[in-house]
């Protein structure tokens, strides 16, 4: 009894003295990692907690507004974008890993199986849906006018051999669809919720070269708080790096 009253007292201690940090995040890969570093958090003193979102746009609106500490789940491009559209000021205070994006198809084996006419999808966000045109230019499947151009759009497509349709969607969709379509662009978290594995379901996929690596992201009035600095310092330990390279065998790729 007298242990039991002991570890009472210290939890009730810790939670009476925690701070707690409320962070945003994709459900894979990114709320799988986060909960790796929990434990590492609360022998710290810091309470971390994973509020889940299937969306692109609520984890930095909710940031933004200041009812969310943090969020984990876009790169820098993305982020970029976001303030600029809507006028926002969120910054990165993290490089944690990077999700290559993928080129998908139930139908084929091979782009070069692709038929004239072949129904496509890609994201509906502008740096997104620029990086899929970007991979399918990079695999000789279209041209563009600027091939260099992260924010390229449907409307920058100079050549089109194969007379591809293009349709977007939200980013979170495209596993849905996969069946209906020829081909799909998926980013590999979306990929990975759907039971695809990107290193040998894609027909192309991203270099490690691919300047999208994910980010933790916070208000720049909180970046420097030591409640975001030991979780930065969390994701970047080795057994972070560890769980990242023999949980997804590849389909993702630390960036530390």
């Amino acid at each position: 009894m007298k242990k039991l009253l002991v570890a009472f007292a210290a939890v009730a201690a810790f939670s009476a003295h925690a701070e707690t940090l409320t962070v945003a995040a994709s459900p894979v890969p990114h709320a799988e990692i986060l909960e790796q570093v929990k434990p590492i958090l609360a022998k710290e003193g810091v309470d971390l907690q994973i509020k889940v979102f299937s969306d692109y746009v609520q984890p930095n609106v909710q940031v933004a507004e200041k009812r969310l500490d943090a969020n984990f789940f876009q790169h820098q491009p993305y982020l970029d974008e976001f303030n600029k559209a809507k006028g926002t000021h969120l910054v990165s205070v993290g490089a944690v890993h990077l999700e290559p994006l993928g080129a998908y198809s139930s139908k084929y084996k091979t782009l070069a199986e692709l038929p004239d006419g072949a129904n496509v999808v890609i994201p509906n966000d502008a740096t997104n849906g620029g990086r899929a045109l970007l991979l399918l230019a990079n695999n000789k499947l279209i041209t563009l006018k600027d091939p260099t151009n992260i924010l390229s759009t449907i409307k920058d497509i100079t050549g089109n051999p194969k007379n591809l349709k293009f349709r977007e969607l939200e980013a979170a969709t495209l596993p849905r669809v996969l069946t209906q379509v020829d081909l799909a662009l998926i980013n590999t978290n979306y990929a990975l919720e759907a039971k695809l594995d990107p290193s040998k379901d894609a027909l192309a996929i991203e270099g490690k070269d691919s300047p999208y690596v994910n980010i933790l992201v916070t208000r720049e009035d909180n970046k420097d708080s030591d409640a975001v600095k030991k979780l930065v310092a969390a994701l970047h330990t080795p057994e972070v790096k560890a769980f990242i390279l023999e949980k997804y065998k590849g389909a993702i790729l630390p960036a530390f």
